[in-house]
């Protein structure tokens, strides 16, 4: 078993910091929090982690506002209809927060970055809001700017002081 992981962590080591970061960035519930830790912890100089993680976390975002709801409707004709009905449930209970302030709710939202927040969930809700695009991409990449500034801070100031 060990030199099953040992070898993992081997192939990974052959993969360049700036491949795993912008990967980690562009997955859901990780995004750019996950990303901006990954890349402290490889050691990624910090404006070449804050563009990546920041690009990369993005680079979903115009796809997941424009489809999520056909894809959806699709969905609810087959065995994953469980499933949409869970996500849009989470998207339905995270917009009632930001259904108030609509694009500064949107934003404030994307910006924090905890748990449950972010970029995927902030398209999720636009989409299930349906909140013009120009609204939510606006809202989505100024929020994801603001917790890029935030994690970085965090990472690389705070968390940097410790590695």
């Amino acid at each position: 078993m060990e030199s099953i992981v040992q070898s993992m962590v081997d192939s990974l080591r052959s993969i360049p910091a700036e491949w795993i970061i912008a990967l980690v960035s562009a997955l859901p519930v990780l995004e750019l929090r996950g990303g901006v830790l990954a890349a402290s912890v490889l050691g990624v100089e910090v404006w070449k982690a804050f563009i990546i993680c920041g690009v990369c976390t993005m680079l979903p975002i115009p796809f997941i506002l424009l489809f999520i709801n056909k894809i959806f409707d699709w969905m609810r004709n087959t065995r994953l209809v469980k499933l949409v009905n869970k996500l849009e449930e989470k998207g339905r209970e995270k917009s009632k927060k930001i259904n108030e302030y609509k694009t500064l709710g949107l934003f404030i939202f994307v910006a924090i970055p905890l748990p449950g927040t972010g970029a995927w969930t902030g398209a999720l809700v636009a989409s299930l809001m349906r909140m013009p695009l120009k609204n939510s991409l606006l809202s989505i990449g100024l929020g994801t700017l603001a917790a890029d500034i935030i994690m970085m801070l965090v990472s690389y100031g705070v968390l940097g002081a410790f590695l």
